[in-house]
């Protein structure tokens, strides 16, 4: 659709739409106009895209899906009042969001599933095409297609200090961040991982000294992030006390973190879950027949650190980053150790690749060879060099994956379905929607009616940052 005419129009009969207020005429037929509405709002221009993306926001509302805030529920299991007895999925949606979207919502209202985090991390954004408000309107969408009610966790995952560009200018990348902040949270994003891990610095002798930088920023973000909520919202805020892929974290770590960042924070509310290293690494370590390398994670220490984060300081628990290629045995662990949330991204994108048409990752494929060859780095094979770069094409290949044909789309669908329900029942998430609707607050808000076309903000270079 090209004008918020043709927009009102298809949504005729099914939403009313007077001045800034939405109304909800036929909830029944809602999920038979959502697929042009989304399309408009990820691949419309100007005003009549931005349109579709409050529609969607306040069609939302209407029928009860509400963006939400993951921290009440992680602040009652560090009291101790939810039994620790599940992992919390936190899915980084890279490929396909809408559809990918849907097949997450199909699963978990088959499953009775209550926390989900959808999250998409700074690096991300970039080269998915995916800024805040796509991305918020893309899963909201895929809610309501599906009939899901309740609270939606989106997530701003790894919004992460680049250590190089901090050394140089620390005040204009601080602020980098913090204008991704107020972006994310005004799309939708209540739940945001601070990471200033990447300031970590081993070479000084006390934790303290080590951890300093970390904890410093850590505490300013979070006295920012509180400045910016909306009103009735309490941000989930998360740390992370050591960069994933580096050594694996300690207790001593978390406590000499915990200890400076508490000191720093002052008296607004604190981070709910802190992130640690327990032997992955973000996307799998990749051998050079393409496939990946087994990984084993240090479970006792997650144990550990988890138990500490909650009996010391409240928090919900740590968090495992880096999880999606883990063996599929590994997954029921995480839960009888006590992990709060678990991060799980890159093997969603590599069910997309498997099963993209031939054409389709053929064209995707070349412009890896040919855009992003200064990516092949000496020692690797063209397998290796192939994936670890691949992701980079899923922004450049949107629209043509899109509009795949259905016959793929479904059975793209069905593989990434199939897959999280089977996460939902390992990391034991299943029947807990009751039990996490007690504990969250659904906050209605509502958006000003968009009278002109709104200028998105240019991409960064986040190359040198984590996923």
């Amino acid at each position: 659709m090209k004008t918020v005419k043709e927009l009102l129009q298809h949504l005729s009969g099914v939403v009313a739409v007077d001045g800034n207020k939405v109304s909800v005429l036929d909830e029944g037929a809602l999920p038979y106009v959502v697929d042009g509405l989304v399309q408009t709002a990820v691949f419309g221009e100007g005003l009549v895209r931005d349109t579709a993306r409050w529609l969607i926001w306040e069609i939302a509302q209407a029928v009860g899906v509400h963006p939400s805030s993951i921290h009440e529920l992680y602040m009652a299991i560090g009291r101790g009042d939810v039994d620790k007895s599940f992992t919390v999925p936190a899915i980084n949606v890279r490929v396909m969001n809408y559809n990918t979207s849907r097949a997450i919502f199909r699963a978990a209202n088959k499953l009775d599933v209550g926390p989900i985090l959808f999250e998409i991390a700074r690096s991300e954004m970039g080269y998915t095409d995916q800024r805040p408000t796509e991305y918020v309107s893309c899963v909201l969408a895929a809610a309501m297609k599906e009939g899901y009610r309740g609270p939606v966790f989106i997530q701003g995952d790894h919004f992460q200090i680049s250590a190089a560009r901090y050394a140089s200018n620390p005040e204009a990348e601080a602020q980098a961040v913090k204008d991704l902040m107020v972006e994310a949270v005004d799309a939708g994003f209540f739940n945001i991982d601070i990471d200033t891990s990447t300031l970590v610095d081993l070479s000084y002798l006390t934790l303290d000294e080590q951890q300093n930088a970390n904890y410093s920023l850590c505490a300013k973000l979070t006295q920012f992030a509180r400045s910016i909520e909306p009103e009735g919202v309490t941000l989930s805020l998360g740390g992370e006390i050591g960069e994933v892929g580096h050594k694996n974290s300690t207790v001593e770590e978390l406590d000499a973190f915990m200890q400076g960042y508490r000191r720093e924070v002052g008296e607004v509310a604190g981070i709910s879950k802190i992130s640690v290293q327990t032997g992955t690494s973000h996307g799998g370590v990749v051998l050079p027949d393409g496939t990946l390398a087994d990984v084993s994670v240090d479970f006792e220490t997650l144990r550990d650190l988890s138990r500490v984060a909650r009996e010391s300081y409240g928090m919900g628990g740590a968090v495992q980053h880096g999880a999606s290629t883990l063996p599929a045995n590994a997954f029921g662990k995480f839960p009888e150790v006590g992990t709060v949330e678990i991060h799980l991204a890159t093997n969603f994108m590599n069910i997309v690749f498997d099963l993209l048409p031939a054409d389709l990752l053929d064209q995707a494929y070349a412009y890896v060879r040919s855009e992003l060859a200064n990516e092949w780095k000496p020692g690797m094979t063209e397998e290796q060099f192939i994936y670890s770069s691949r992701k980079r094409a899923v922004g450049k290949f949107k629209a043509e994956w899109w509009h795949m044909d259905v016959e793929s789309q479904q059975k793209i669908a069905d593989a990434l379905q199939t897959q999280f329900e089977f996460l939902f029942d390992q990391l034991n998430v299943k029947e807990t929607l009751g039990v996490v609707r007690s504990l969250t607050t659904m906050v209605q808000i509502h958006k000003e009616r968009p009278l002109a076309a709104v200028a998105e903000a240019e991409a960064e270079d986040v190359s040198d940052l984590a996923d």
